[in-house]
């Protein structure tokens, strides 16, 4: 008898054949009598930089919180990478490669730019309790590489200059780049961006704009929410238009420009 099978059926059971990194089917939330989402489907191509918008109130974030379940759905699964994950802890999800931001940037503002960076490292041998004691070598090198990662990283969205100032003092927008970039630290292959244009002077979003150009370029995937249109219009292969908790419509942008139901959601009926 193989002793190995049942764990070879678990693995089965979770395993779902997918070509999509990201798939959402009947995703459903509740809180109390107010159904904030309700039976959602959405997928992320591989490679691909993909909208999710809506009115104000029409589930988006929540959806967010679904996704990389810092809320736990009621109904539906969460497929990333052909495996459900909405059973696991939101840190796991983050180790296997999809890392969200948030709509108010979290950064800890007594710590600096750098070291909120280094917090985002993952794998940290000293972490481990006996390397704590007899690794020490080892943990030096490692932090060697992560300062210099950090540092290329922070280089790379112009923040180098205020490597070693608190977080507290950065600009609202500089704060959106400095937790994009700490989600870099992390290596993922998706980062859900919530709302990244938000209180942002226009000459610093169309920099975060090219550097999501670029990252996405180079084979990083991104879901983004946003309520400036110019930016979903401008960057994303496809969009989803969410309304009341639900699906209403999906497509490319001008698919979605001109659909008269996302004109209705919007605008209101005449």
């Amino acid at each position: 008898m193989n002793k190995s099978a049942p764990a070879q059926a678990i693995q089965n059971e979770n395993a779902v054949d997918t070509a999509y990194i990201l798939e959402a089917r009947k995703l459903s939330k509740c809180f109390g009598g107010l159904r904030a989402v309700q039976d959602v489907d959405m997928h992320v191509c591989e490679g691909s930089i993909t909208g999710l918008i809506g009115p104000n109130g029409a589930g988006k974030t929540t959806f967010f919180n679904l996704l990389s379940n810092f809320l736990t759905p009621d109904n539906g699964r969460v497929i990333f990478e052909g495996r459900s994950i909405e059973k696991l802890p939101p840190h796991h999800i983050a180790q296997r490669g999809m890392v969200r931001t948030f709509q108010v940037p979290r950064v800890l503002s007594r710590l600096s730019v750098l070291e909120n960076m280094l917090l985002a490292a993952q794998n940290q041998v000293g972490e481990k309790f006996w390397n704590a004691w007899f690794g020490g070598k080892q943990i030096a090198m490692q932090e060697k590489e992560n300062r210099e990662k950090a540092k290329e990283i922070l280089e790379s969205v112009g923040l180098i200059h205020m490597c070693n100032n608190y977080a507290g003092a950065l600009s609202g927008g500089q704060r959106k780049l400095l937790e994009i970039a700490r989600a870099l630290m992390c290596d993922p292959k998706l980062i859900l961006l919530d709302e990244p244009a938000a209180g942002v002077n226009p000459a610093l979003i169309e920099e975060i704009c090219r550097h999501i150009q670029r990252w996405n370029r180079s084979g990083l995937s991104f879901l983004i929410i946003e309520h400036n249109m110019d930016v979903i219009m401008s960057l994303c292969d496809r969009v989803w238009v969410l309304a009341e908790g639900s699906n209403l419509a999906n497509g490319d942008p001008q698919q979605v420009r001109t659909n008269p139901k996302v004109l209705e959601a919007y605008l209101g009926s005449s």
